[in-house]
């Protein structure tokens, strides 16, 4: 967690350093130069750790731990003296305009910090060097219990390996995964399946792991291709000779080969060339949990078992694969299995545990329960060994943010737009830093957070032990002694009991930049104080209704994002927060706000600028219609992303507008009717542009305006258009005839909710569409099958359709398959299974 320390002070010195509304009594700015030139080269010494084996020491960690406080420190003694001085410095209403900032007075200290963190830098630096082991790799067979549970996906998978054998080919599978889900025993159980050692002639199984040295791959490939081997021969071969010996092994041979465990991509540019080079039957197995490094179409996410083959397992490993459950224990033994959530990792853990214990009903009746001293156990043995190395291999960049997610209540529903702001106003992200759906951010990663209590409440506690947050809950109110210096208070049970009792400690957590309340919505007036909480950045407190406005608020001047349920107005001086990057509220000052990136403003106008502008405001959410007007875009220069919330019977004259914005708005437009028409009646924009060609639009959302299909001729001219979610009957009517050389450029659809029954596609429509995703089209009866996504692979999901719309869908997959062709893939399924 140093390197987040280390991003947030240095986002706070270069945000100083730009600002125009700072000025230095010299020598200020030099010392405020000194620490950041030290937070550059401590963060490069930070990076290597990434490009190193990543397998921390003790003393790499402690290390970790103790540049992390001192970073913190001259982050405090800097923002203290900040805050101080701009206090101090406005007690008018109206603000600054120049603030004069001297950092004399704090010289002393920042000189001491600063050669502090130079001295650990260089030790930091001594320890990767030292700390650069290799992992054993090879794999020996030996026995095994039989695989209990991913019967269905052993058959998919073991199906694709070996029905297509005849292709000359290379072919690679990926089992995708969470630490823990089964995919090594998966792997094992398709490596070692006689069907499947009777169609090759070669078998090799390799665990890669998350560091590994070509050299030694190559050396256990050999030797398990050919046992009869000097291995010591092998030894003294260089790696030249044992490709060109591999090769040689390879070729004119069907073989499987196995690699487990695998971390980065590096190992396939590594043998992937190899394995191109023979054009033979060939099939690669490979297993990892990092998913954005697979490619291709046969990737497959291992599931989680059901509850079913959970009390199987679990049952199988505390009594044996023959001997039956007591009856007296079978009802808390399916709860047990039932709360490891599926996670086969778990159930082993904690069947091993209940094995070595006497079987009594009382004894299971305890363990049935999530917090029992079962499962703390089980934690305990699978947190350090599996569960908390996807994390520490997580780069440096993305700890924190992964780590952030934690701090929202267990399957807390959180819109992506609200934690990437969160995490801007945190200082987590760099200037140049934004999330992208390449960003190495394993979606199990996500799904462990939403599906396990285990894995969740693992994180949270190494959350507290870095001093990263502290969960103030209702049960258990007292802040235990220790907890001070934690940056983030977050509050997500009873709000009325722990903010009181938050209030009565703030002057323990006087250093902490965030107050996150996501307990229920607290309707009743709750007072609030912040007299302590001078260095907050963030306070969410949309959960508490609040009759009068904290006051408080105002001296807040570090404030980045400040969201609050308050129906009066906010006073005028609420513009002293310079730093105010994200505001749910909207008072006339809004337009001298200069830091805002993010706005939402639930359905409101903006007020008229008056001629100022919001140079750096980038999304603006849930905007009114009537101010989607030119004149007013021309004041918000960056402007990319839009959410516009229509009421039916007061903007139905404004339907069109969203028209407009499409010619003026270069990113993203979503437009959302909150109260749509009935299904009997039809919305029709009073007037419409011939031609949308000039727009800039690259993903447009539309839901609830109930147009007819004619008015989408205007919309598959946008030439920048990739994606298009048409929502909650956007369009209506039976018929879509889409025209020739339509939406040339899009790559994602998604239909939800309509009463579309025949679709036809012309030439050379929908050409570059990669992904269609239809849900709740249930009068669909079928889906074109010409001219469409031509270009690329083509990924169909349907949820919740009409059979013949999906056997229509499926009829296309197999025609691709029966040529050989795996150009569509179609997914099939039922919200109940969601």
């Amino acid at each position: 967690m140093a390197y987040a320390a280390v991003i947030s002070l240095k986002t706070v010195i270069e945000r100083l350093l730009k600002s125009s509304e700072i000025s230095f009594v010299p020598p200020s700015k030099k010392i405020i130069k000194s620490a950041y030139k030290q937070l550059l080269s401590l963060q490069e010494v930070l990076k290597r750790f990434d490009n190193r084996s990543r397998i921390s020491s003790e003393r790499v960690n402690a290390l970790d731990g103790e540049i992390r406080e001192v970073v913190r420190k001259l982050e405090d003694v800097i923002e203290s003296r900040v805050s101080t001085q701009i206090l101090s410095q406005s007690e008018e209403i109206h603000p600054l305009l120049v603030l004069s900032l001297d950092m004399v007075e704090v010289k002393t200290e920042i000189d001491s910090l600063n050669e502090k963190l130079k001295k650990m830098e260089g030790e930091y630096a001594t320890e990767i060097e030292d700390n650069d082991a290799v992992s054993s790799r090879i794999y020996f067979g030996g026995n095994k219990s039989k695989m209990v549970g991913l019967s269905d996906q052993f058959q998919e998978i073991q199906t694709r390996l070996l029905d297509t054998m005849e292709t000359c080919q290379l072919m690679a599978v990926y089992l995708v995964g969470m630490a823990g889900i089964g995919k090594t025993t998966l792997a094992v159980e398709l490596f070692e399946d006689p069907l499947t050692t009777s169609h090759f002639d070669a078998r090799v199984f390799v665990t890669i792991g998350r560091k590994y040295h070509l050299k030694a791959i190559l050396e256990d490939i050999l030797s398990q291709m050919n046992p009869e081997t000097d291995k010591i021969l092998l030894k003294e071969r260089d790696v030249k000779e044992l490709k060109r010996m591999m090769y040689q092994n390879l070729k004119a041979k069907t073989y499987l080969i196995v690699l487990d465990d695998v971390w980065n991509m590096q190992v396939w540019d590594d043998l992937g060339r190899l394995f191109h080079a023979n054009k033979n039957r060939c099939r690669i197995l490979l297993t990892t949990r990092v998913e954005n490094i697979c490619s291709g179409s046969d990737i497959y996410s291992v599931r989680l078992l059901n509850e079913e083959e959970s009390w199987d397992l679990l049952r199988e490993k505390v009594f044996g694969e023959e001997s039956p459950c007591p009856p007296q224990l079978e009802k808390a033994g399916k709860k047990i299995a039932e709360n490891c959530e599926g996670l086969p990792l778990l159930i082993v853990t904690v069947a091993d545990i209940l094995f070595k214990v006497d079987k009594t009903t009382e004894y299971w009746k305890k363990a049935a329960e999530k917090d029992s001293s079962v499962f703390m156990d089980a934690n305990d043995q699978i947190m350090s060994k599996v569960i908390l190395l996807s994390y520490e291999y997580l780069p440096q960049n993305l700890k924190s943010l992964f780590l952030y997610m934690e701090v929202f209540p267990q399957n807390y529903e959180s819109p992506g737009t609200k934690l990437e702001n969160l995490l801007n106003a945190e200082g987590f992200f760099e200037p140049t830093f934004y999330i992208t759906p390449e960003e190495p951010v394993s979606k199990n990663f996500v799904m462990m957070h939403k599906k396990s209590f285990m894995t969740w409440h693992m994180y949270n506690i190494e959350a507290e032990k870095n001093k990263f947050f502290h969960v103030v809950d209702s049960y258990n109110t007292t802040l235990a002694q220790g907890k001070e210096n934690h940056r983030r208070l977050c509050i997500r049970n009873n709000i009325l009991f722990a903010i009181k009792d938050v209030q009565k400690s703030m002057a323990s957590f006087s250093n902490a930049r965030s107050l996150l309340c996501f307990g229920p919505y607290h309707k009743y007036p709750l007072p609030i104080c912040l007299e302590y909480l001078r260095l907050l950045r963030v306070f969410d407190a949309v959960t508490i209704r609040l009759y009068e406005f904290p006051m408080d608020v105002l001296k807040l001047v570090q404030l980045r994002y400040l969201a609050l349920t308050y129906d009066g107005n906010l006073p005028p001086s609420i513009s002293k927060l310079r730093n105010l990057q994200d505001l749910s509220y909207l008072p006339i000052e809004i337009w001298e706000m200069q830091e805002l990136n993010h706005l939402q403003i639930t359905g409101s106008n903006l007020p008229d600028p008056c001629g100022a502008t919001l140079p750096n405001l980038s999304r603006l959410f849930d905007i009114s219609p009537r101010c989607c007007t030119k004149k007013l875009l021309e004041r918000i220069p960056r402007l990319e992303m839009v959410r516009v919330q229509f009421d039916y019977a007061r903007d139905i004259a404004e339907s069109s507008k969203w028209f407009d914005l499409m010619l003026n708005l270069r990113g993203s437009l979503y437009c959302v009717i909150s109260n749509p028409i009935s299904m009997s009646k039809t919305m029709v924009p009073p007037s419409l542009p011939n031609s949308l060609d000039t727009g800039g639009i690259g993903c447009l959302s539309l839901s609830g305006f109930g147009y007819p299909w004619e008015y989408m001729r205007l919309i598959a001219t946008l030439s920048c258009l990739t994606v298009l979610e048409l929502r909650c009957y956007a369009f209506r009517g039976a018929k879509w005839e889409t025209q020739e050389k339509a939406f040339r450029s899009l790559k994602v659809l998604v239909i939800e909710d309509s009463d579309l029954v025949q679709w036809t596609v012309g030439i050379k429509a929908f050409r570059c569409l990669e992904h269609l995703t239809m849900k709740r089209c249930h009068k669909l009866e079928e889906i074109p099958r010409r001219y469409f996504g031509a270009s690329n692979r083509l990924k169909i999901e349907m949820v919740d359709c009409n059979p013949l719309g999906v056997a229509c869908a499926k009829e296309m997959e197999q025609w691709d398959k029966d040529r050989g062709s795996d150009f569509r893939s179609v997914s099939v399924r039922s919200s109940w299974d969601d």
